[in-house]
């Protein structure tokens, strides 16, 4: 199985980035193996449409969850469409992120941010 996790870097041991279609970069990977692929976020500096540009990214690599922060209306509708399990990690490494992901530690969110969450207009990030 792999999952999409968005970071601040592009290594494991990199910051896990809170903002899901703004993230810097996605890396995929295979949590049994730790082996990964790292994906540029083209959509990070997109003046709209981040969050749907990013979750089909993700959802075209094939994923089966994702781990982020918090994930706007748009990007959830998409993920959700594709099946695709939404976690909410912690502010930790990457890679602290799937050992609690494989420990199933981390909380699932059901419920998107307000539009806009990631760009600081509604009061910022978590």
């Amino acid at each position: 199985m792999k999952i999409a996790i968005s970071a601040t870097g592009n290594t494991l041991d990199g910051a896990l980035d809170q903002r899901f279609g703004r993230a810097a970069f996605f890396l995929i990977v295979d949590p049994d193996t730790s082996q990964f692929e790292v994906i540029n976020n083209e959509a990070a500096g997109a003046a709209g449409g981040a969050g749907i540009t990013s979750a089909q990214t993700i959802v075209d690599k094939g994923v089966k969850a994702v781990i982020t922060g918090n994930v706007g209306p748009n990007a959830m509708k998409v993920l959700n469409a594709a099946e695709i399990a939404v976690y909410r990690g912690v502010s930790a490494s990457v890679r602290a992120n799937i050992e609690k992901f494989k420990k199933r530690t981390l909380e699932k969110i059901d419920n998107a941010v307000p539009s806009h969450f990631g760009m600081g207009l509604t009061g910022g990030q978590k």
